[in-house]
């Protein structure tokens, strides 16, 4: 379970989905888009804050386990995966929810753990071939 209260100061201390990676996010909301920041070791990967919202209501519409499929900005997204959604054209940004060029994949990576600690999603916590579904 995350602790942190997700600002910067305190941010939401999280695993990736099979448990091999901490990394803290925390809300920016005096950015334009406001912002999740993502630190992930030296690497800080940003989202459009409003991704927590969409992916839950994106789930909730769903209404069953979707796979996460997590990939890097240069990698193609596996159809039907949260991943694909992220960055999906018909998706309510129209696109990428990364703000940071080069660095805007692994939205299936990042995404999911928050939401299952705010209490708006469960995950599997696999080795691998790790899914979500709304709560």
């Amino acid at each position: 379970m995350a602790t942190g209260t997700g600002t910067k100061l305190d941010p939401w201390q999280l695993t990736t989905p099979p448990g091999t990676s901490a990394y803290t996010i925390w809300r920016d909301d005096a950015a334009d888009p406001p912002a999740l920041i993502c630190q992930v070791g030296g690497t800080q990967l940003r989202y459009d804050a409003r991704a927590i919202a969409d992916l839950h209501a994106m789930l909730k519409a769903h209404g069953d386990w979707l796979p996460l499929g997590g990939a890097d900005e240069q990698k193609p997204a596996a159809p039907g995966t949260v991943e694909a959604w992220g960055r999906a054209a018909d998706n309510p940004v129209g696109g990428w929810y990364g703000l940071k060029k080069g660095l805007r994949g692994r939205f299936g990576v990042y995404l999911p753990p928050l939401l299952e600690a705010l209490g708006l999603a469960e995950l599997t916590h696999e080795a691998k071939n790790n899914r979500m579904r709304a709560i």
